[in-house]
């Protein structure tokens, strides 16, 4: 006999030599670094569906975009000549 999930579930892991939290609940379940508030959530209904291999994918196609704009801004500008000071 199971016992039914009716309220939040906090676990601590270690992944890579780091802590993570893992909740489960009954509408889902979340992943964090502990100490932090953001993390990554999947809902029951989105990993029963085939969904989350959907996002986790668009997740990672949208994080290797983001990274190239990040290298981007990070260049340094081309100066046009000495800069004053008024």
């Amino acid at each position: 006999m199971t016992t039914k999930l009716d309220r939040p579930l906090r676990r601590e892991v270690t992944i890579a030599d780091e802590p993570w939290v893992v909740t489960l609940a009954p509408d889902g379940l979340k992943l964090t670094r502990k100490g932090h508030r953001k993390g990554l959530e999947l809902a029951w209904k989105a990993l029963v569906s085939g969904d989350a291999a959907l996002a986790v994918a668009l997740n990672a196609s949208l994080r290797e975009v983001g990274r190239g704009a990040r290298a981007a801004k990070r260049e340094p500008h081309a100066r046009k000549g000495p800069r004053r000071l008024a």
